[in-house]
Protein backbone atom coordinates (compact mmCIF):
# COMPACT_ATOMS: atom_id res chain seq x y z
CA UNK A 1 0.00 0.00 0.00
CA UNK A 2 1.09 3.14 -1.04
CA UNK A 3 0.23 6.35 1.93
CA UNK A 4 -0.77 9.72 0.05
CA UNK A 5 0.43 11.78 3.06
CA UNK A 6 -2.67 14.47 4.31
CA UNK A 7 -0.97 17.20 6.20
CA UNK A 8 -3.75 19.44 4.71
CA UNK A 9 -2.08 20.98 1.87
CA UNK A 10 -1.96 20.08 -1.45
CA UNK A 11 -4.45 18.26 -4.49
CA UNK A 12 -4.68 15.14 -2.53
CA UNK A 13 -7.44 13.92 -4.36
CA UNK A 14 -5.87 14.01 -7.69
CA UNK A 15 -2.45 12.01 -6.66
CA UNK A 16 -4.81 9.57 -5.28
CA UNK A 17 -7.05 8.93 -8.37
CA UNK A 18 -4.21 8.76 -10.79
CA UNK A 19 -2.56 6.27 -8.47
CA UNK A 20 -5.50 3.82 -8.14
CA UNK A 21 -5.76 4.11 -12.11
CA UNK A 22 -2.49 2.76 -12.32
CA UNK A 23 -3.32 0.27 -10.41
CA UNK A 24 -1.91 0.79 -7.27
CA UNK A 25 -3.50 0.34 -3.98
CA UNK A 26 -3.25 4.12 -2.14
CA UNK A 27 -4.50 5.52 0.98
CA UNK A 28 -4.72 9.35 2.02
CA UNK A 29 -3.71 9.10 5.35
CA UNK A 30 -2.53 11.68 8.20
CA UNK A 31 -1.99 8.85 10.32
CA UNK A 32 1.54 8.53 11.34
CA UNK A 33 1.09 4.63 11.96
CA UNK A 34 -0.51 4.50 8.24
CA UNK A 35 2.44 5.98 7.13
CA UNK A 36 4.91 3.86 9.07
CA UNK A 37 3.23 0.44 7.58
CA UNK A 38 3.05 1.95 4.07
CA UNK A 39 5.44 0.44 1.40
CA UNK A 40 5.39 3.91 -0.47
CA UNK A 41 5.13 7.09 0.50
CA UNK A 42 3.82 10.19 -1.78
CA UNK A 43 4.01 13.63 -0.23
CA UNK A 44 2.44 16.07 -2.34
CA UNK A 45 1.85 19.65 -1.64
CA UNK A 46 0.73 23.52 -2.51
CA UNK A 47 0.79 26.27 -0.23
CA UNK A 48 3.56 27.80 2.02
CA UNK A 49 6.52 26.18 2.93
CA UNK A 50 6.63 27.08 6.88
CA UNK A 51 2.63 26.52 7.06
CA UNK A 52 3.57 22.57 5.91
CA UNK A 53 6.92 22.21 7.80
CA UNK A 54 4.41 23.13 10.70
CA UNK A 55 1.91 20.63 10.17
CA UNK A 56 4.32 17.88 9.56
CA UNK A 57 6.08 18.31 12.91
CA UNK A 58 2.70 19.01 14.58
CA UNK A 59 1.00 15.73 13.15
CA UNK A 60 4.31 13.61 14.16
CA UNK A 61 5.03 13.10 10.37
CA UNK A 62 8.18 14.60 10.16
CA UNK A 63 10.11 11.92 11.98
CA UNK A 64 8.22 9.23 10.40
CA UNK A 65 9.13 10.32 7.08
CA UNK A 66 12.97 10.75 8.34
CA UNK A 67 12.55 6.82 9.90
CA UNK A 68 10.95 5.33 6.48
CA UNK A 69 13.71 7.67 4.19
CA UNK A 70 16.33 6.05 6.46
CA UNK A 71 15.02 2.85 6.40
CA UNK A 72 15.16 2.69 2.85
CA UNK A 73 11.67 2.58 2.07
CA UNK A 74 10.88 4.33 -1.51
CA UNK A 75 9.39 8.41 -1.45
CA UNK A 76 8.05 10.83 -3.85
CA UNK A 77 7.75 14.36 -3.30
CA UNK A 78 5.49 16.11 -5.50
CA UNK A 79 6.27 20.41 -5.72
CA UNK A 80 6.22 20.92 -2.52
CA UNK A 81 6.64 18.08 -1.24
CA UNK A 82 10.20 18.31 -2.88
CA UNK A 83 11.17 21.77 -1.60
CA UNK A 84 10.21 19.89 1.73
CA UNK A 85 12.87 17.36 1.39
CA UNK A 86 15.67 19.90 1.78
CA UNK A 87 17.39 21.40 4.99
CA UNK A 88 15.76 25.00 4.64
CA UNK A 89 13.36 27.23 2.70
CA UNK A 90 13.83 31.30 2.14
CA UNK A 91 10.45 31.51 1.56
CA UNK A 92 9.45 34.12 4.41
CA UNK A 93 12.14 32.60 5.31
CA UNK A 94 14.36 31.10 6.49
CA UNK A 95 12.32 28.09 7.85
CA UNK A 96 13.60 24.32 8.71
CA UNK A 97 12.30 21.22 6.07
CA UNK A 98 12.85 17.82 6.32
CA UNK A 99 16.79 18.06 6.18
CA UNK A 100 16.99 14.89 3.98
CA UNK A 101 18.68 16.22 1.42
CA UNK A 102 21.50 19.00 1.96
CA UNK A 103 20.20 22.26 0.42
CA UNK A 104 17.86 25.41 -0.11
CA UNK A 105 14.57 26.35 -1.71
CA UNK A 106 15.21 29.67 -3.31
CA UNK A 107 12.81 31.94 -5.11
CA UNK A 108 12.52 32.26 -8.46
CA UNK A 109 14.24 35.32 -9.80
CA UNK A 110 12.76 38.83 -9.87
CA UNK A 111 12.48 39.02 -13.24
CA UNK A 112 10.82 36.38 -14.08
CA UNK A 113 7.08 35.92 -13.82
CA UNK A 114 5.79 33.52 -10.74
CA UNK A 115 4.45 31.60 -10.28
CA UNK A 116 5.63 29.56 -12.83
CA UNK A 117 2.63 28.17 -14.00
CA UNK A 118 2.15 25.59 -17.21
CA UNK A 119 4.03 23.46 -19.57
CA UNK A 120 7.85 23.19 -19.49
CA UNK A 121 10.36 20.48 -20.90
CA UNK A 122 12.04 18.11 -18.82
CA UNK A 123 15.61 17.45 -19.45
CA UNK A 124 17.13 14.28 -17.86
CA UNK A 125 20.38 15.19 -16.00
CA UNK A 126 21.06 11.67 -14.58
CA UNK A 127 20.14 7.86 -15.59
CA UNK A 128 17.30 7.13 -13.28
CA UNK A 129 14.79 4.25 -13.11
CA UNK A 130 11.77 7.33 -12.70
CA UNK A 131 12.21 8.09 -16.06
CA UNK A 132 12.37 4.54 -17.63
CA UNK A 133 10.30 4.49 -20.86
CA UNK A 134 9.61 8.71 -20.40
CA UNK A 135 11.33 10.45 -23.11
CA UNK A 136 13.77 13.02 -22.68
CA UNK A 137 12.45 16.56 -23.11
CA UNK A 138 8.50 16.05 -22.61
CA UNK A 139 6.81 18.68 -20.85
CA UNK A 140 5.41 18.39 -17.71
CA UNK A 141 3.05 20.88 -15.75
CA UNK A 142 4.35 22.99 -13.65
CA UNK A 143 2.59 25.57 -10.51
CA UNK A 144 5.86 27.43 -8.18
CA UNK A 145 7.18 30.07 -7.21
CA UNK A 146 10.48 28.50 -5.23
CA UNK A 147 12.75 26.05 -6.41
CA UNK A 148 15.51 23.35 -4.82
CA UNK A 149 18.98 24.12 -4.87
CA UNK A 150 20.71 21.18 -3.93
CA UNK A 151 23.95 21.52 -1.96
CA UNK A 152 25.27 18.35 -3.81
CA UNK A 153 24.52 18.18 -7.65
CA UNK A 154 24.65 14.83 -8.17
CA UNK A 155 20.75 14.98 -6.14
CA UNK A 156 19.99 16.64 -9.34
CA UNK A 157 18.41 14.08 -11.96
CA UNK A 158 16.51 16.92 -14.45
CA UNK A 159 16.17 20.22 -14.84
CA UNK A 160 13.87 22.68 -16.71
CA UNK A 161 14.85 26.06 -18.15
CA UNK A 162 12.33 29.17 -17.16
CA UNK A 163 14.24 31.76 -17.42
CA UNK A 164 16.71 30.27 -16.20
CA UNK A 165 17.87 26.43 -15.61
CA UNK A 166 16.61 24.94 -12.23
CA UNK A 167 16.42 21.49 -11.05
CA UNK A 168 13.08 19.72 -11.63
CA UNK A 169 13.74 16.25 -10.35
CA UNK A 170 15.96 15.35 -7.79
CA UNK A 171 17.14 11.71 -6.31
CA UNK A 172 18.95 9.36 -4.58
CA UNK A 173 18.54 5.59 -4.15
CA UNK A 174 14.56 5.31 -4.46
CA UNK A 175 13.88 8.62 -2.40
CA UNK A 176 12.84 11.11 -5.25
CA UNK A 177 11.50 14.49 -5.59
CA UNK A 178 9.65 16.30 -8.37
CA UNK A 179 8.82 20.09 -8.57
CA UNK A 180 6.22 19.39 -11.50
CA UNK A 181 2.94 17.86 -11.00
CA UNK A 182 2.99 14.19 -12.41
CA UNK A 183 -0.68 13.40 -11.97
CA UNK A 184 -1.55 16.49 -14.22
CA UNK A 185 0.61 16.16 -16.68
CA UNK A 186 -1.10 13.54 -18.97
CA UNK A 187 0.37 10.52 -20.04
CA UNK A 188 4.15 10.48 -19.38
CA UNK A 189 3.21 12.01 -15.57
CA UNK A 190 1.32 8.85 -15.53
CA UNK A 191 4.14 7.10 -16.79
CA UNK A 192 6.46 8.47 -14.10
CA UNK A 193 3.93 7.72 -11.51
CA UNK A 194 3.96 4.18 -12.34
CA UNK A 195 7.98 3.73 -12.02
CA UNK A 196 7.67 5.09 -9.04
CA UNK A 197 4.47 2.50 -7.97
CA UNK A 198 7.56 -0.75 -9.99
CA UNK A 199 9.71 0.77 -7.47
CA UNK A 200 7.69 0.39 -4.54
CA UNK A 201 6.80 -3.41 -5.67
CA UNK A 202 10.50 -4.82 -6.55
CA UNK A 203 11.36 -3.29 -2.66
CA UNK A 204 9.16 -5.61 -1.48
Amino acid sequence: MLAVVDYGMGNLRSVHKALEKLGYAAAVTSDPRTVERAQGIVLPGVGAFADAARRLRELGLDEVIRRAVAAGRPFLGICLGLQLLFEVSEENGPHQGLGIFPGRVRRLGPELKVPHMGWNQVERVRPSPLFSGVPDGVPFYFVHSYYADPADPELVLAATDYGRSFPCVVGRGVVFGVQFHPEKSSRWGLKLLSNFGEMVARCW
